[in-house]
């Protein structure tokens, strides 16, 4: 992931930039990295996506499906980081404030790509022989996977921050930009929904 973020060209530092040892590097506060992001140290942007771009890939995956589309949203967030460092003010934590931005690029992306098309079908799919209690299994979370894929985004985004990506109800709110309430509402309808697609694949 850390190469195929920075597999795009970035502009070359400012004669005379300093840059980090690799021990300090990773001794940095997040603040401090993006301060020197903001310096055009290359490091920095790298060690900022050895510590966050797993999570991130593994969060838009989860709202995008593909896995290639995924990728290129993260990789608009680095870059995105790499131009606009001062975006980030501080009032939240890293962590938090990047989550937004692949959160909001997500939606950006799945809006401009819609079509007829499951977004999951290529990561569901697997045509390699499983073992029969494998094969039950993975029927089971497939299927979860495919109710989560039908609900609508905001639903979508509410149960993977909270759920799979293990958010503070706090941190999940202020990531989708809404109070707390609105995200316990948003969290109270998905669950319905999703009991709902899974009795009914059941039938």
């Amino acid at each position: 992931m850390v190469q195929s973020v920075l597999s795009v060209d970035l502009p070359r530092a400012a004669d005379g930039a300093s840059a980090h040892g690799v021990e300090t590097l990773e001794q940095c506060s997040d603040a401090e990295l993006v301060a020197a992001v903001g310096r055009r140290e290359q490091h920095a942007l790298e060690e900022l996506v050895r510590r966050h771009g797993g999570w991130a890939a593994r969060f838009a995956q989860r709202l995008c499906g593909e896995p290639q589309l995924a990728e290129e949203v993260v990789q608009s967030a680095f870059l995105r980081l790499w131009e606009h460092p001062g975006r980030w003010e501080g009032r939240a934590s890293f962590p938090t404030w990047f989550y937004r931005v692949v959160h909001n690029l997500c939606i950006d992306q799945l809006r401009r790509t819609r079509t007829n098309v499951d977004p999951l079908e290529e990561s569901l799919a697997d045509p390699a022989p499983t073992p029969p209690e494998l094969l039950e299994r993975r029927q089971r979370g497939l299927g979860v996977q495919q109710a989560l894929a039908q609900l609508p985004q905001r639903q979508r985004s509410a149960i993977v921050l909270s759920h799979y990506e293990e958010r503070s109800q706090a941190e999940a709110a202020a990531i989708l930009d809404i109070s707390e309430g609105a995200l316990e509402s948003l969290l109270s309808r998905a669950r319905a929904t999703l009991r709902t697609l899974l009795r009914d694949q059941r039938h």
